[in-house]
């Protein structure tokens, strides 16, 4: 598809996504709204600016790949999905209905556009690494694009898939981590500190990038570099640092928003803070 790299409208678009975000989550009463709103720019960016992608020819064998390892913020994916043309975006609020295709995870039974089924925490990684090693052992010039969940990181299959990563060079694989500080039951420095990230991703030899990942130019630059990086043989980790619920005041950096649906004022109260 043809990319936008006009910042405002770029702009604009994050916050139509964030309005289907909250619009979604609230007429099915469900949902995950903290981890898709901290998700915005990156997917806003992503999925308009830097994948090579088609909706007209969704199963291009030279098409780039995407896995969302954090699974439960479907919200977003399905938003930039939509308004890129894949399926109309009135099916939107059919999201976690019954018999609907857009499920609260990504269910590639039901969906066929989705690459994989996800939502188990840890296990996105290493789909996208065999995804990645066979496209590199195929001679395929496309990448694979992994997002995960800064709480998805304690899960050890993470560590595992990196380790395995670095061991075999797949360097056709982006990584970026929604860094916002935030789980389902509190802070990750409460809950399970894994900091210094930025040097334990590097102690298993990858580089890293960090850089605020609300911001679209930071966005821009972070992963045209890491595409560079790839074509010069090298996997980098997109380490972004965002906010849970990032662009609703009452959401933003509290755990109580990581997966309820707001009733109809507190839906009200959104939507016109996003307007």
């Amino acid at each position: 598809m043809q990319k936008i790299s006009d910042i405002e409208q770029l702009k604009t678009l994050a916050k139509d996504v964030r309005k289907d975000i909250i619009s979604m989550i609230y007429n099915a009463g469900s949902g995950h709204p903290g981890g898709s709103l901290s998700a915005t720019e990156l997917m806003t960016v992503l999925f308009f600016n830097q994948l090579n992608h088609s909706p007209q020819n969704p199963s291009n064998p030279e098409r780039d790949r995407f896995v969302l390892s954090k699974g439960h913020c479907t919200p977003v994916y399905y938003s930039v999905l939509a308004r890129t043309g894949y399926f109309d975006v009135s099916e939107l609020q059919d999201f976690r209905k019954i018999n609907s295709r857009l499920q609260g995870h990504p269910d590639k039974s039901k969906f066929p556009l989705m690459e994989t089924t996800s939502g188990s925490l840890g296990q996105g990684l290493s789909i996208a690494a065999g995804m990645a090693l066979a496209l590199k052992i195929d001679g395929k010039k496309s990448k694979v694009y992994c997002m995960l969940g800064d709480g998805e990181l304690d899960e050890g299959q993470v560590w595992e898939s990196l380790a395995t990563i670095k061991k075999y060079d797949i360097s056709n694989l982006i990584i970026i981590i929604d860094n916002n500080g935030i789980q389902l039951d509190g802070t990750n420095k409460d809950i399970k500190s894994l900091e210094p990230l930025n040097a334990k991703f590097k102690d298993f030899g990858h580089e890293v990038i960090e850089f605020d990942g609300h911001d679209i130019n930071a966005v821009i630059e972070a992963l045209t570099y890491a595409r560079k990086s790839s074509d010069d043989g090298k996997c980098t980790i997109l380490l972004a640092h965002t906010i849970k619920g990032k662009g609703v005041s009452f959401m933003e950096n509290t755990s109580e928003w990581h997966g309820k649906a707001p009733n109809k004022e507190e839906y009200e109260k959104a939507i016109a803070e996003l307007k």
